[in-house]
């Protein structure tokens, strides 16, 4: 087998033992890999109706067949399961140089059921599985975790570990990998933390085969000769200011949420901008594993009253702890990310928790008293103390370690949170960028630009522009990135080098650039149809997880703010998300019912029925 490994390692926690198992090449070649496989055990083994921390909710973390491969950005792993957060399914995205050394172990997905009476970690040596004690480990924050593994395990192992945010349920916990590159999003973290699993330590053996590599060489040429013309040509700059830089253009179009989702400018945003970052914090570049663009950045602050060092803000987090809780200190921003990465929690929910918390306390609804300290709009101090308070559940930050939603619906307002099936939005105002909304509101795991990106139409003009302003014709544009999103994470790639492997047609998307590396590494011989199809299929198979799950169009939603009240300033003064009109389309494009349902024909058609 060529591109796969052939193999899943089955690890039960309960009765301490390890397997492994052959994959069906049919399987492989249907559903691709990474959040493919994910998908496809989820339904197989999962139970859509199992509570996320309890033992019968199983986690997928699943390599793609170009993860280690040498394909630009191919250094990505999926980690699946059913989130806490929203009860929806998860699809949690990391990069780094885990991934790869994941591969080389000689399996494309590792199956974790059950629970440890103990805490215990995974060690993979040269594809020998092994549980051992984490006794020690335990407490430990993701930095000395990692330390304290490599030591024991091997110098060149790779290590993805939970913090006490994990450990503590925080249901917004992450998985780290390489330290600072995160499985950010829904709690896998916490369903790591449930299952007394502190880490998984990795030490591989060997390349990932091809089928063709000379002609995957030559592709690879082909690609690479691309970013040696300047580093202006990366993606949306990101070589120069990483995603950072997306605060200009997003502050430009009037979409950069501001002051818990109420405004779409912000008056400080020069103060958080991707320059400004590169200027005063930048120490290096760095990038995931054999990736030609560079976007991470490790950062030192040694102003502002707040010190340390480490990896971003990327652009989520400038929005989320910044804009959205009107704060233009940029280096309580970047301590606050410090400590959501050595804690192990997603940036994202933790800034907009914290704007819904600021907005409670501003209309009356949550008292100061309640907080235990002042929290005011623009409050920077609060950021980091309570950011920290969060991890550790401690005070008020046991309340915020639920998400914005449970926390405004606490105090009687869930209208003030910015969710979709209780997940935070990323920085994307979709009053001001149509599709996104409906992204957003129709996204398997809750509010995500990951899962299905049409921002790149909208505001980045890639591959082709299209008026962000106007609803009509967005279901089918939105439609086809979630499919393109999948086979991008199925493939085992980051989404900043496929958008320049794409042909606009017909206001669709076409994975050329992709195809040509899968057929090259696996020896498959996709056709464009086919694997077009096996995207539909992955965002079909949620669906039927989510349905039965007790999903539908109900939550498929946006908040009022962003569909009844007109954004009172910027360029996009005066628009509303027409989330209603779109979605009776998307259901169309989609072959669902009109509650969100997939129609029998469209499960016959995509052989899931």
């Amino acid at each position: 087998m060529h591109g796969w490994m052939g193999k899943i390692l089955r690890v039960d926690l309960t009765t301490q033992q390890c397997s492994t198992e052959p994959l069906d090449p049919k399987i492989l070649k249907d559903y691709i890999g990474g959040r493919g496989l994910g998908a496809y055990f989820l339904n197989k083994e999962g139970d859509p109706q199992a509570d996320p921390l309890s033992a019968g909710n199983p986690m997928i973390m699943a390599t793609g067949p170009l993860t280690g491969t040498g394909a630009p950005t191919g250094a990505r792993y999926m980690v699946m399961t059913k989130s806490p957060l929203t009860g929806a399914v998860t699809c949690s995205n990391s990069g780094g140089m885990f991934p790869t050394e994941f591969k080389r172990t000689g399996v494309d997905a590792i199956i974790i059921t059950g629970k440890s009476d103990k805490p215990v970690y995974l060690w993979i040596d040269h594809g020998k599985p092994e549980l051992r004690s984490a006794d020690h480990l335990w407490g430990k924050d993701t930095h000395q975790t990692t330390d304290q593994l490599l030591a024991e395990t091997h110098a060149q192992a790779r290590v993805a570990c939970i913090g006490p945010a994990g450990e503590k349920q925080v249901l917004f916990a992450s998985i780290m990998n390489d330290k600072n590159r995160a499985a950010g999003r829904s709690g896998v973290g916490a369903v790591m933390g449930s299952k007394y699993l502190k880490a998984v330590v990795i030490k591989g053996k060997g390349r990932i085969p091809l089928a063709d590599p000379d002609r995957f060489k030559q592709v690879n040429k082909q690609v690479l000769d691309t970013f040696r013309e300047g580093v202006e040509k990366a993606p949306l700059g990101l070589t120069v200011n990483g995603t950072a830089g997306v605060v200009m253009a997003t502050q430009n179009f009037g979409v950069l949420p501001t002051k818990n989702w109420q405004q779409g400018t912000f008056d400080g945003w020069e103060k958080i901008d991707g320059q400004e970052l590169t200027r005063r914090y930048l120490k290096k570049n760095s990038a995931c594993y054999g990736c030609p663009i560079g976007c991470g950045r490790l950062t030192r602050v040694t102003d502002d009253g707040f010190e340390g060092e480490g990896e971003g803000p990327e652009y989520e987090t400038l929005y989320a702890m910044g804009s959205n809780c009107m704060i233009d200190n940029l280096g309580a921003i970047t301590k606050a990310n410090y400590i959501c990465n050595e804690m192990g929690m997603d940036t994202i929910t933790m800034g907009a928790t914290i704007a819904c918390a600021m907005e409670l306390v501003d209309r009356g609804y949550l008292s100061e008293d309640r907080v235990g300290r002042s929290l005011q709009w623009g409050d920077a101090e609060a950021l980091v103390e309570l950011t920290r308070m969060t991890a550790m559940r401690e005070g008020f930050g046991d309340e915020l370690a639920l998400g914005s939603f449970r926390l405004a619906d606490k105090y009687g307002h869930p209208e003030l949170a910015p969710v979709s099936k209780k997940q935070e939005f990323p920085g994307y105002e979709p009053r001001g960028a149509q599709a996104m909304g409906l992204a957003y509101a129709t996204s398997p795991i809750g509010g995500s630009h990951m899962r299905g990106d049409p921002a790149y139409f909208e505001l980045f003009s890639v591959p082709q522009p299209m008026d962000p302003h106007i609803w009509e014709g967005k279901a089918k544009v939105t439609a086809a990135f979630q499919n393109l999103s999948a086979i991008i994470d199925a493939a085992g790639l980051c989404i900043f080098f496929a958008v320049r492997n794409l042909a606009a047609k017909d206001l669709g998307v076409a994975p050329t650039g992709i195809l040509e590396y899968l057929n090259a590494a696996t020896g498959s011989d996709y056709t464009l149809e086919e694997l077009m199809q096996a995207g539909e299929r992955i965002i079909n198979a949620e669906r039927i997880f989510l349905t039965h799950a007790g999903f539908s169009r109900k939550d498929d939603s946006l908040p009022d703010r962003l569909t009844k009240i007109p954004m009172p300033d910027g360029p996009a003064k005066g628009l509303v998300c027409h989330l209603d009109e779109m979605l009776d389309d998307y259901y169309e494009v989609r072959g669902w019912n009109r509650d969100g349902i997939p129609e029998t024909k469209t499960l016959e058609r995509l052989d899931l029925a």
